[in-house]
């Protein structure tokens, strides 16, 4: 699916934004404007993986998204929580951040595909966001020019992070494969999956790109 979606990874992946982190050059006000709307984000996200849980057929299906929904909530948006407070915002006002259309339209996009689409189509959807934030992290570990954003680098490319993505990356071969057959990209619904894919990464460029516009 990663290979599928083309240039749109490199977008995503090598973000003008994302390059700011990396060089230190994107403006402070930047920042905490993407992680007011990313804790959004997160918030919708983990509902989604919530409904992974739903969605599964097996044990171990649900222990990963059930394990991903607690880092969700208990880890990633507790980053969230800590920095803005550091800024002086407060968690009340972070919660009450109003939601920007891209954010809106990615979200919502992510739930549709689980509320009416199979688990197969809800990872498709799940499954940039994840895996894109571990190579972003692991890349801008060693790249970094700066440590201004260090501690945002640090929790994406740390162990704990990188252990979830191996993890949900496993549980995604597993349930193609179970699902579908070894054969499964000779398949039409491959084509579908990867479509779903490919769109989720879009609206992670247009989330990045609505970073930058505070």
């Amino acid at each position: 699916m990663r290979a599928a979606s083309g240039e749109t990874w490199r977008d995503y992946t090598r973000h003008a934004f994302v390059e700011g982190l990396s060089d230190g050059s994107l403006p402070n006000a930047a920042f905490l404007h993407y992680l007011r709307q990313d804790y959004v984000f997160l918030t919708h996200f983990s509902r989604a993986w919530a409904l992974a849980v739903v969605k599964a057929e097996t044990h171990d299906e649900m222990l990963v998204a059930s394990s991903t929904v607690n880092g969700l909530i208990h880890e990633e948006m507790m980053l969230h929580v800590g920095v803005c407070a550091e800024a002086g915002i407060s968690h009340d006002a972070l919660a009450a951040t109003p939601e920007r259309p891209e954010n809106l339209a990615y979200t919502r996009y992510v739930l549709e595909a689980g509320y009416s689409g199979d688990f197969l189509t809800l990872l498709a959807a799940l499954a940039p966001c994840v895996m894109g934030y571990a190579e972003i992290g692991l890349r801008l570990k060693q790249a970094a020019h700066s440590d201004t954003y260090q501690q945002w680098i640090d929790t994406y490319a740390g162990d704990q992070y990188q252990s979830y993505c191996r993890d949900v990356g496993a549980m995604i071969d597993s349930a193609v494969t179970r699902r579908l057959g070894e054969g499964y990209d000779q398949l039409p619904i491959w084509q579908s999956l990867c479509k779903t894919f490919r769109t989720a990464t879009e609206l992670e460029v247009k989330f990045w790109d609505m970073g930058l516009t505070p």
